[in-house]
């Protein structure tokens, strides 16, 4: 246990280096992972939602393309093969889509994020609403127009989780895991990192070189925030033989340096202060324009708590939820899976008053204190919001002229089926998954709301993720 973390003598190459990375020029691999070569050229006829071209074998079965592009001849080869269709990949580029662009950036192909990186820029746009469309459409809900809400093209994240491996020769990575594999991709460039984030790459790649204990080290993340840049690392226990490095480096880089230590409950420990950690809001850019309070609302929050990795496109969306809500004096609202106040807020600083529900402990107290720090009328409350007995009860004590939702992944499905049964005047839905907001806005319509908006916010560029927002009325 004595060598826990710190480096080993490194082991004579065996000439088996596991998956090798795959080249790629204009989005198409120059060398070809093994495959089953499948023969005549196939047809994409459109893209999956995932972003995979969808094609078919001449027997009907489906194949994905893994960057094949609607309209394109390519030659593929089988890297899976399942009863009901393949996963395949590009071996030859027969005919090229006039939306395929060079990738912008070098470790796409190997990286496994920013898989859409090969199609323009529009057409990802075009492709997500459509996405949106189909999958409401499959559940009986249709849609009249879908509004975009874009940001930056680039630069736009603000935080990032980067894995640290080092290998059996002592080489040390850092970076981001291959799509579908354990395997970490060394990152030198992230075309989405904002710049300050970027600029600590290379850096922090030669601290791990240099360090007695790299091994001990899980993941770092970086956050970017208006007052202070942070690095976090993870780590089952500190190694004191490296604390002077680490102080080093974050006095260089003029960054706030924290360790998480422990692994089922890690405690965080700083070395020096503690930063302050804050998200700021223009309210008249948000559209609120009579507030009583100042006009930049103050959200603070901790490491761990939940926080969108693009904050231009995070305030557009709450300024169209507001927009759309026109929530005024005396206004009642419930914001349903509320974190720390990133509706509730902007909000009750519009004249609602505002009930936040969240089903973490420790955030609704940051929510309490964040509406405490600007002086708005917001209560908030700790409970499971996929418990139908607990969504009732809230109904019950609070009845409101509209709701928020704001829900995890898995949706709102529970809220959606009281909702439906309580009727409310207006729902605003924030959804980071298309599938369950199209199940929960089913049993809104078959309950007797109507659709009056729907917005997609590009949240993840050149990625196939994407918020939808929905506003629903309900049709008495």
């Amino acid at each position: 246990m004595a060598m826990l973390g710190k480096r080993r003598p490194p082991r004579p190459a065996s000439g088996h280096s596991g998956l090798a990375r795959q080249p790629y020029s204009n989005g198409v691999p120059t060398k070809q992972p093994i495959g089953i070569d499948v023969g005549a050229p196939l047809s994409i006829e459109r893209l999956a939602h995932d972003g995979r071209g969808v094609a078919h074998h001449p027997d009907g079965k489906t194949v994905f393309v893994d960057r094949a592009l609607p309209g394109e001849q390519v030659e593929v080869a089988v890297h899976v093969t399942r009863k009901r269709f393949d996963e395949a990949h590009v071996k030859t580029l027969v005919t090229r889509s006039p939306q395929r662009v060079e990738p912008p950036c070098a470790h796409f192909g190997h990286c496994g994020g920013c898989d859409l990186q090969h199609l323009a820029l529009d057409a990802q746009r075009a492709h997500k609403r459509e996405v949106v469309s189909e999958l409401m459409a499959r559940q009986g809900v249709r849609l009249s127009a879908v509004t975009p809400i874009n940001g930056q093209s680039e630069h736009y994240r603000r935080r990032a989780r980067l894995g640290v491996k080092v290998d059996g020769q002592g080489n040390v990575r850092l970076g981001f895991r291959a799509a579908n594999s354990h395997r970490l991709v060394d990152i030198e460039h992230c075309h989405v990192l904002v710049p300050s984030l970027q600029a600590l790459l290379d850096p922090l790649k030669q601290l791990l070189i240099e360090l007695d204990a790299p091994r001990s080290i899980g993941h770092i993340e970086l956050l970017s925030t208006p007052k202070a840049t942070v690095v976090l690392v993870r780590q089952l226990k500190e190694q004191p033989q490296d604390r002077g490095r680490w102080q080093s480096f974050a006095d260089q880089h003029h960054v706030r340096f924290g360790i998480w230590l422990g692994r089922e409950s890690p405690s965080l420990h700083w070395y020096g202060e503690a930063p302050a950690l804050e998200e700021r809001y223009s309210l008249s850019a948000l559209g609120v324009t009579d507030s009583q309070t100042a006009d930049e609302l103050v959200l603070t929050f901790a490491p761990g708590d939940f926080l969108q990795v693009n904050a231009e496109v995070n305030q557009k969306m709450v300024a169209q939820v507001i927009a759309w809500l026109a929530p005024g004096q005396g206004g009642r609202l419930l914001d349903l899976f509320a974190g720390i106040g990133n509706f509730s807020l902007p909000i009750a600083a519009a004249g609602a008053s505002v009930h936040a529900v969240e089903g973490s402990a420790a955030m609704v107290e940051r929510l309490k204190a964040n509406a405490e720090l600007n002086r708005l009328d917001v209560s908030a409350q700790q409970a499971d919001l996929n418990e139908s007995t607990a969504v009732k009860a809230l109904l019950d004590e609070h009845p409101v002229d509209a709701v928020v939702l704001d829900p995890p992944r898995s949706g709102a499905e529970a809220v959606c089926q009281a909702l439906g049964r309580r009727k409310v005047a207006k729902i605003a839905y924030v959804s980071c998954d298309p599938a369950t907001l199209a199940r929960d806005a089913a049993h809104l319509v078959h309950a007797g709301y109507r659709v009056e908006h729907v917005a997609v916010a590009d949240m993840f560029l050149h990625t196939a993720h994407m918020e939808t927002l929905m506003l629903f009325e309900y049709a008495g």
